[in-house]
């Protein structure tokens, strides 16, 4: 007998979800958010209040980053003890009274939302006084609004505002901020910005409690002194002078004045300073503008020092178009930025042709005789005895330095046989290489990974402070061995690993370079089963067996389905490129001018499905990062180095048989045949060429790389990759004692 189910009850179709008015704590404290993104953004609004109420003064004091504290004080008109109950409620300003009056604005804060979003987020204490009180009002404001009535109080001529546990009510974002050393030096930099603009103000910023300011300037006439108090002597003395105008209707209005660095600057990143209409704000398109300009112009494409303050017609700016008033837009922007990028650019090609040196005059020393003999130099000494001067302190001759890094005759390859150039030296020159270097700097922040970071900080904390001087100001003198590159550092001979440290430097750069790598396109696409075999095989000390041939079958095709798996993984943070059959097809660019040795391909692919964990995210992207590092590491070719006892192995044995040489065979027997050693010439040029590139990058590529990027570990020390094997003192100690 069959049971008939009941049928289910037809389901009732969703009503659309109710729209609902948020409560005004809620649209505050979201408001609030948007305003202070974080500390140094009230430091911002609290400071350009200062500058709107006509200071002379401005005092900045923080602690913890200014999560905990932060003051700012001023000796401005004050605030009138009427205003103090709506002071810190929303849309209550002094600046404006109609929108019509944005079109003229020319105050720094317009839409009395600052101090309120304070005062939902954190704990606000104003005390202020005005011209002709005798005494002061305190008041503690929260949400908006008074939390007392205002209490007299002693106070000093203008307003003093304090914010307190910033975020207390935000768990998210106070937890994102915990790293208050980055936060202060933040507002550092904000208050220094506006120091070297409003001239006319005096401006500090310390830490709370600190008895020394970290910022500390006067008033001053002279911005380009104001430069040189905030940013120090070296950034002031290599600044151009640089203006531009227009006062086309039909084009545009605007007028700029400012100071670019010259060609002699150098940084490892680029500060510009822009104010328009004196409001500190950024312009992305303009600051891309001024690099593409530097980089076109100077040879070393270094990053610039830029002041600007560009001044526009007032209802040729929109002011209202970011929450924080950091950015604004412009009339005609394009057009302005053009005019400003060909001034920008005349001007720095004028200095680059007017570049001029400071002579350093060379003192003779024991290794440096002087011609003239000594009696006409006491001659000359005796007719003009003012011509001595202060006698140079002499340096002992064992702690003279014997090679210049610039010299190559100081290099070991100056007292070898010269070869003909390779292919390779000629499609490169030396220049083109070390100018491509010097671009590629360290990048910025590659991508948003904790486990990346961590692993960058263990780099930095693991990091030899003089092992890392060594690399930083070394002389490459050239290859000891296949393996040992020999290094001068001052009067110290090392041998270095040279195998140790490319691996190292290739594993630190790809966690820098993390998701933003150019790539390497394979001619053919390789694919992965063939690869993890030819390793299998490589590795197996009897390969002419064939037992375990299933067994390294199966682990092949077991490791591609794991690549394949992983293949987006693999393409997105390191451009290894695995398509939908199993074919290798991308490999990264970790240093540029630098292939690696394709022979070791398929032990890099196997270390990829053997060697890396990739289940855990930091463990995973540190087992890539290593197996790249070793696979990009400058190793000896795998073809014998063909000089010395490596030239045995590219001779092989000719049978020549006896009537070759005219010999009767019936008198030897019939059997016996000669022998005669010939050189594989095809195959000897082959390792020839791979030996000399390799040498080549190691010299051209590898330690100019060093010298920027390497920040040689602990482990180094004691290693065995650094080895010292002469010092000019002790030598000269061995000598006296002979």
């Amino acid at each position: 007998m069959e049971i008939e189910e009941p049928e289910p009850p037809p389901r009732q179709p969703k009503e659309p979800p109710k729209i609902r008015r948020l409560h005004d704590s809620v649209v505050n404290r979201i408001a609030a958010g948007e305003v202070i993104q974080r500390p140094v953004s009230a430091v911002k609004e609290l400071v350009e209040n200062s500058i709107d109420a006509r200071s002379t003064a401005i005092n900045v004091a923080v602690k913890d980053g200014g999560l905990k504290l932060i003051q700012v004080s001023d000796d401005g008109h004050g605030i009138r003890y009427e205003d103090l109950p709506i002071l810190c409620e929303r849309h209550t300003t002094s600046k404006l009274s109609t929108f019509e009056d944005l079109q003229s604005i020319k105050s720094m804060g317009f839409r009395g939302e600052a101090l309120a979003s304070m005062t939902y987020v954190a704990h606000v204490t104003v005390t202020t006084i005005t011209n002709g009180q005798l005494h002061g009002y305190r008041v503690s404001y929260k949400d908006g609004a008074m939390e007392h009535e205002p209490k007299a109080c002693a106070a000093v001529k203008g307003t003093q505002i304090m914010v307190e546990n910033l975020f207390y009510n935000m768990v998210a974002r106070r937890k994102t901020l915990q790293n208050s050393a980055d936060d202060y030096s933040k507002i550092v930099d904000l208050l220094s910005r506006f120091a070297i603009h409003h001239i006319g103000l005096s401006f500090s910023c310390r830490k709370h409690g600190a008895a020394r300011a970290d910022v500390h300037t006067v008033a001053t006439s002279s911005r380009l002194d104001a430069i040189k108090s905030v940013y120090g002597v070296s950034v002031a003395h290599n600044l151009l002078k640089v203006e531009a105008q227009d006062d086309d209707p039909s084009s545009s209005i605007f007028e700029m004045n400012g100071f670019i660095s010259n060609s002699s600057y150098s940084a490892k990143k680029t500060t510009m300073v822009l104010f328009i209409n004196d409001r500190l704000v950024e312009c992305t398109a303009l600051k891309r503008a001024m690099e593409v300009v530097y980089a076109a112009t100077l040879p070393k494409a270094s990053k610039p020092f830029i002041y600007m303050a560009i001044t526009l017609p007032p209802e040729h700016v929109d002011v209202n178009v970011h929450p924080t008033k950091k950015e604004v837009s412009l009339l005609s922007q394009e057009v302005i930025i053009g005019k400003i990028q060909s001034v920008v650019e005349s001007k720095l090609r004028n200095s680059n042709e007017a570049r001029t040196f400071q002579e350093q005059t060379v003192e003779p020393s024991a290794s440096c005789p002087i011609t003239a003999s000594p009696m006409v130099a006491n001659k000359d000494r005796r007719h003009n005895p003012s011509s001595s001067g202060p006698k140079s302190q002499k340096v002992p001759v064992q702690k003279m330095v014997r090679t210049d890094s610039l010299d190559p005759a100081g290099r070991l390859h100056a007292y070898l046989q010269a070869k003909p150039l390779t292919d390779l030296e000629n499609s490169n020159s030396l220049t083109a290489i070390r100018s491509s270097i010097r671009q590629r700097r360290n990048p910025k922040e590659t991508a948003d990974l904790s486990s990346i970071q961590e692993l960058l900080d263990e780099i930095d904390s693991k990091c030899h402070s003089g092992l890392l001087d060594i690399v930083r100001h070394c002389t490459y003198v050239g290859m000891a061995d296949d393996v040992c590159a020999l290094l001068q550092h001052n009067t110290n001979l090392y041998l270095a690993n040279v195998v140790n440290l490319s691996k190292e430097l290739m594993y630190q750069q790809v966690l820098r370079r993390f998701a933003h790598f150019n790539g390497i396109k394979l001619s053919d696409p390789a694919p992965l089963p063939e690869l993890i075999t030819l390793a299998l095989k490589e590795e197996d000390l009897d390969p002419e067996c064939s037992e375990n041939d299933d067994l390294k079958k199966k682990i092949a095709e077991l490791n591609t389905n794991l690549l394949k798996q992983r293949a987006e993984l693999l393409d997105e943070y390191f451009c290894v490129h695995v398509d939908e059959d199993g074919n290798l097809c991308w490999l990264p660019v970790i240093l540029d001018q630098y292939t690696p040795d394709m022979d070791r391909l398929p032990e890099f692919v196997l270390c990829l499905g053997n060697d890396v964990d990739w289940e855990d995210e930091k463990n995973c992207l540190q087992g890539i990062s290593a197996a790249l590092g070793n696979f990009y590491a400058m190793h000896p070719p795998l073809l014998p180095n063909p000089s010395g006892d490596g030239l045995q192995f590219y001779k092989r044995s000719k049978h020549l048989s006896a009537s070759d040489d005219g010999i009767d065979i019936s008198v030897n027997g019939g059997n016996d045949s000669k022998m005669e050693d010939e050189i594989d010439h095809e195959l000897m040029a082959e390792a020839q060429i791979a030996w000399s590139q390799r040498e080549w990058s190691i010299q051209h590529v590898l330690f100019p790389s060093l010298r920027l990027f390497l920040k040689p570990p602990v482990s180094m020390a004691a290693n065995g990759t650094f080895v010292q094997v002469a010092s000019l003192e002790k030598l000269y100690k061995i000598f006296e004692r002979c």
